[in-house]
């Protein structure tokens, strides 16, 4: 029998492992989509940043290097969100997972194509409106996360959200192998998301220095900016991130100037004294650049032997 023949997020979603690429903007390339929907898991087009037509290219590369199915993540405050949801609706993609908000609006319109609605909540709350909403999975996001974060450990977000919905739910912050992913299905999680882990990938597009700071730090190696201006990101710790920790106090309109355009500096340059390294607490724990198949198989294959453990109670 297949590890997860029977798993809720599996048969939903027609993949071979319930695991989910996180929506990164700027970093959830195409091209890392596809690798990760080839490598049976759930790739996912970062579409946060991106305008209509470069949405719509995205789509087409991500369908002529997979056959497999994949995601597309929007945040609910884009400028473009109605039209990118039309794109979505009308390419037929498998599913669209929305972040930043409750996306109620949007969710008739996809269910009707077809389109498996997925939405992240930080909150109990949030997630019992979110199935009121029609959604038909719920990713509860811990503050281990990266980029935009609430104010919940993945430990205690997973367990009390599992015990007010019914709908699948997916666990994300911290997870990065086998025994993290062997935690959250423990706490009631039906699969897992990662983001920061697929950053450390070979078929990942952010700079070469965003990777190897990711592989230098521990797990006392991420903060939070913006928490000051109302809208906390975890970073990995940079002398540029600290010193917009300290604008926000002094001066919070500069800190805001400084944040604008730092993600994609990141991603596309890593200029080290202007970008904000959006990567969760877990980047400690991960040591290695590997293909995306590569980090799948290890990790499914540690996730079996976890879980044999517990079973045999040793």
């Amino acid at each position: 029998m297949r590890l997860f023949e029977k798993n809720k997020i599996c048969s939903l979603l027609n993949i071979r492992y319930p695991i989910i690429e996180g929506g990164m903007a700027w970093a959830g390339s195409p091209e890392l989509c596809a690798a990760v929907s080839e490598a049976g898991a759930l790739g996912t087009i970062g579409a946060g940043a991106m305008n209509p037509q470069e949405f719509d290219q995205a789509i087409d590369y991500v369908k002529a290097h997979t056959n497999n199915p994949f995601a597309v993540n929007f945040v609910v405050f884009s400028p473009f969100i109605d039209e990118l949801v039309r794109l979505a609706a009308e390419r037929k993609v498998p599913a669209c997972i929305f972040g930043a908000g409750n996306p109620q609006r949007h969710v008739f319109r996809l269910k009707a194509e077809g389109i498996t609605v997925l939405s992240v909540c930080s909150s109990p709350s949030l997630a019992i409106l979110l199935e009121r909403a029609g959604v038909d999975v719920i990713i509860g996001e811990g503050l281990e996360s990266g980029g935009h974060v609430g104010d919940v450990s993945t430990m205690t977000l997973i367990p009390a959200v599992r015990d007010c919905v019914r709908v699948p739910l997916i666990a994300a912050g911290g997870i990065v192998d086998g025994r993290t992913m062997a935690a959250a299905m423990c706490l009631g999680a039906d699969g897992v998301q990662m983001g920061t882990r697929f950053l450390c990938s070979v078929e990942s597009t952010v700079s070469e220095s965003f990777k190897q700071m990711i592989l230098k730090k521990d797990v006392r190696g991420t903060h939070l900016t913006g928490e000051k201006l109302g809208h906390p990101v975890r970073v990995l710790k940079t002398p540029f991130s600290k010193k917009v920790k300290r604008m926000e106090i002094e001066d919070p309109s500069q800190a805001e100037q400084m944040i604008l355009g730092s993600l994609k500096n990141a991603v596309l340059d890593g200029d080290i004294q202007n970008s904000s390294f959006m990567a969760g607490m877990a980047a400690g724990n991960i040591h290695d650049i590997l293909p995306v198949a590569g980090i799948v198989e290890q990790m499914i294959a540690d996730y079996g032997r976890m879980m044999k453990k517990l079973a045999s109670g040793e």
